[in-house]
């Protein structure tokens, strides 16, 4: 019989390197998501404590909750999270995050960023996790 010179072996392994990448991105990625909504609850003002409890990481499949900020309920697509804040309970937290001008009497109300300070905290890190769990189901894929 013929040698191929390990092109087949080499077919193999490509076609094993995307079915291993999409498995080894959801963990990193739920995991990166919970961290990025824990600072993001930190960082979010207690008043009654049901804003930082409408904090929601949705993974893969799942669908967001309804009046969520930012974009409202959807189902998130395969090899993908979300974090959302808001629910039919609690409709205001741009308002918080953004602040706005008519507040009790008229008054301007300050913003209390929380949401996009805490994304931005936690993304490089999150990356940094995303690209080393692809990187190595890469080098392990058989």
């Amino acid at each position: 019989m013929a040698s191929d010179g390990g092109l087949s072996k080499f077919q193999k392994r490509m076609r094993a390197i995307p079915v291993a990448a999409r498995a080894a991105i959801e963990p990193a990625l739920m995991k990166s998501a919970g961290e990025i909504a824990d600072l993001q609850r930190s960082m979010a003002p207690e008043k009654s404590g049901k804003l930082k409890a409408s904090i929601a990481v949705t993974g893969p499949g799942e669908a967001t909750p309804p009046y969520s900020q930012p974009g409202g309920s959807m189902t998130m697509p395969f090899n993908s999270a979300s974090i959302t804040v808001g629910n039919t309970d609690v409709r205001y937290p741009h308002l918080v995050e953004y602040g706005h001008k008519n507040g009790f009497n008229g008054s301007e109300v300050p913003a209390h960023p929380f949401f996009w300070p805490g994304f931005r905290l936690g993304r490089k890190r999150a990356l940094s996790r995303i690209k080393r769990a692809i990187g190595k189901a890469i080098r392990e894929a058989k």
